[in-house]
């Protein structure tokens, strides 16, 4: 298994970046190579990615989810992935944001681009985008409050 890990401060209170990370189907407006998220219930999602110019979907499960603190999920069926946001109060108006993925490479060119840490880059550029795509708005889209254990 690899890892990608970055984190990002954003200039919004904590609950605004925690909320819009919630709102998993407005991902592929900041994040590369997300084409779809869809939103099955309240622990499930559909994805759809193009990596290394492979395209393919997958079902994920939300594993845990506190407010204003966390959100975790991980891949169901054969693609092995995971993931986990976390949310610091910096200040009333500054939260980071820190996400960790763990992530099975398949095939020559996700092997090749792993080794030249083209997740790492995307994750650090995914988060610059998070990060204008929260400020500029300066409130999030939607919100889930709900915990999951």
């Amino acid at each position: 298994m690899s890892t990608a890990q970055e984190s990002i401060d954003v200039n919004v209170p904590v609950h605004t970046a925690y909320n819009q990370w919630t709102q998993f189907e407005s991902f592929p407006q900041f994040m590369g190579g997300v084409d779809e998220v869809r939103q099955l219930d309240d622990k499930h999602l559909h994805w759809k990615v193009s990596v290394a110019g492979v395209t393919r979907e997958y079902d994920a499960e939300i594993t845990e989810q506190v407010p204003d603190q966390v959100v975790a999920w991980r891949a169901s069926g054969d693609t092995d992935n995971a993931g986990r946001a976390t949310f610091d109060r910096l200040a009333d108006d500054s939260t980071r944001v820190s996400v960790e993925l763990t992530y099975e490479t398949d095939g020559l060119m996700e092997k090749a681009g792993n080794a030249l840490n083209v997740p790492d880059r995307q994750l650090k550029k995914d988060l610059r985008r998070f990060k204008e795509f929260i400020e500029s708005r300066g409130a999030e889209t939607g919100a889930w409050r709900g915990e999951v254990h």
